[in-house]
C-alpha cells in the first residue's frame, strides 16, 4: 500500500495545477430570491388570501400568482372572523393552480361582438312610426252610445251607393221582389201587438165603509204607433159610483222607453160629467220607475193634471212589493167637483203581491189619501174627511 501511494504522489502533484487552471474565473451561483409583492397582495396559498376581491373597488392589482389580502375585521363586529364579502353570491370556485388569471371569475360572459356599423341604441324599442296610443281604444263596433271617444270610421266608397237600392232586382223580376220585401216587412218588421193590464182590481175597507176600485189600461199597435186606452174608477158596495173615467189615446214612441200620448177623456161623476183633451207622457224612468204624467183641459176650460208613479221592488222571485204615489193638481177652484186650486190631493200606497204566475198575482196593501187647501175645505163642508186610510185586497193580471 505504501509503495502504491508513493508511486501516485508524483501524478497528483502534476494534476493539481491543471485543475486549478480549468476552474479559474468560476464563482459559486447565488440562490434566486422571489420579487417582493405590492402592498395588500399575498400569495394565493397564504391563509389570508382573498381571491374574491380581485377586480373589486379598492382592491390592489396583484401580479400573477398573488391575490389581494383579506381585509381586517373589527373585534367589536359580531361577525368578526366571518367573510361576508361573498354573501348573496355564488360560492367561489376552488383555487386554481398558480399562474391562472381569476380576474373575470364570476362575471357573465360577454355578448358576442356585433359587426362594425350596427347601431344598438334602439334595441328593445318599437320601430319608428308605430302609434301605440290606440291600443286601449274600444272596438270599432257601431252602437246606440256612439260617443266622441270612439275611433273615426271611414265612410263607404262612393260606388257603394251608385247601384240600385235592391241589387236583387238586377237578377229577378222587380215586381216579384217588391212583393217579397213587403211580405217580409209585414212578418218581421210591422208586427201588431195587443195587451191588457189590470193594474188594480180590488176591494177597499175603511172606517166609513167598504168599496171597490179598478185601474186598467191596454194598447194595440206596433213598436212606434199605438192606440192606447185607460180606465179607472171607484165606488161603494151597495152604493153609488163615486167616479169613473175612460181615455182613448194615440201613442207614439218618441224616446227609448217613453211614449207621447194625446186623445180624449170622458169622466163620469154624480155631480157632473166632463170631457177633456189629454196630453200625456208615459214611460220608464231611470231605476225602473214607471211614470204616467197627464194634463187635462175640460170642455169648460178647466185645467188639471195628474202624475202617477210606481215601482216594483222584488223581494223574491214571486213576492213583490209595489210602492205607488199619485198627485192631483188644478189651475183653479172647481167647487162643483170639490177640487181646489194648487195641490189638490196626495195618495200613497203599498201593495205586496204574490205572483202565482206572471199573468196573475193576488195582493194585499194599504192606501193613504190626503186632501189639501180648498179641496179639503170642500170635502169637509160636504161632510167627508180630508184624510182617509184604507186596507185593500185585490188582484193584478195581464194578458
Amino acid at each position: 500500500m505504501i509503495r502504491t501511494s508513493v508511486a501516485l504522489l508524483p501524478l497528483m502533484l502534476v494534476a493539481a495545477p491543471a485543475f486549478a487552471q480549468s476552474h479559474a474565473g468560476h464563482t459559486p451561483t447565488a440562490q434566486v430570491q422571489p420579487a417582493p409583492l405590492p402592498p395588500g397582495c399575498v400569495r394565493r396559498a397564504a391563509p389570508n388570501a382573498d381571491p374574491s376581491r380581485i377586480g373589486s373597488a379598492g382592491a390592489p392589482v396583484c401580479p400573477a400568482g398573488a391575490v389581494p389580502a383579506r381585509l381586517p375585521t373589527s373585534a367589536s363586529d359580531p361577525h368578526a372572523g366571518h367573510d361576508m364579502s361573498t354573501m348573496g353570491q355564488t360560492p367561489a370556485a376552488p383555487a386554481m393552480p398558480m399562474g391562472h388569471d381569476m380576474s373575470t371569475m364570476g362575471q357573465a360572459p360577454a355578448a358576442p361582438a356585433m359587426r362594425m356599423g350596427h347601431d344598438m341604441s334602439t334595441m328593445g324599442q318599437m320601430p319608428t312610426g308605430h302609434d301605440m296610443q290606440g291600443m286601449a281604444m274600444p272596438p270599432d263596433v257601431p252602437t246606440s252610445a256612439n260617443n266622441p271617444g270612439r275611433p273615426p270610421e271611414t265612410p263607404p266608397p262612393a260606388r257603394a251607393s251608385s247601384g240600385p237600392a235592391h241589387a236583387a232586382d238586377l237578377l229577378f223580376d222587380p215586381a216579384e221582389m217588391e212583393a217579397s220585401r213587403e211580405e217580409l216587412r209585414i212578418e218581421n218588421g210591422d208586427i201588431l201587438t195587443t195587451a191588457v193590464i189590470v193594474e188594480r182590481l180590488e176591494g177597499t175597507f175603511a172606517d166609513d165603509g167598504e168599496g171597490y176600485a179598478w185601474d186598467a189600461q191596454g194598447w194595440s199597435g206596433g213598436d212606434i204607433n199605438r192606440f192606447w186606452w185607460k180606465s179607472e174608477g171607484e165606488g161603494a158596495f151597495g152604493g153609488k159610483l163615486e167616479k169613473a173615467e175612460v181615455q182613448a189615446l194615440y201613442s207614439r214612441a218618441v224616446l227609448p222607453f217613453w211614449n207621447l200620448q194625446a186623445g180624449l177623456r170622458q169622466t163620469y161623476r154624480p155631480e157632473a160629467d166632463r170631457t177633456d183633451l189629454v196630453v200625456a207622457m208615459q214611460g220608464l224612468a231611470p231605476y225602473w220607475f214607471e211614470v204616467d204624467a197627464s194634463a187635462f183641459l175640460s170642455n169648460r176650460g178647466e185645467l188639471t193634471a195628474r202624475v202617477q208613479s210606481l215601482y216594483d221592488q222584488r223581494i223574491t222571485q214571486r213576492w213583490i212589493l209595489q210602492p205607488r204615489a199619485e198627485v192631483l193638481l188644478s189651475a183653479e177652484d172647481i167647487p162643483e167637483l170639490s177640487i181646489g186650486s194648487g195641490l189638490s190631493s196626495l195618495q200613497l200606497s203599498a201593495r205586496l203581491r204574490y205572483e202565482v204566475r206572471k199573468e196573475f198575482a193576488p195582493y194585499v196593501g194599504v192606501e193613504w189619501t190626503r186632501s189639501f187647501g180648498n179641496t179639503a175645505d170642500f170635502l169637509e163642508a160636504d161632510g167627508r174627511s180630508a184624510e182617509d186610510t184604507r186596507f185593500v185586497v185585490g188582484v193584478r193580471a195581464w194578458f
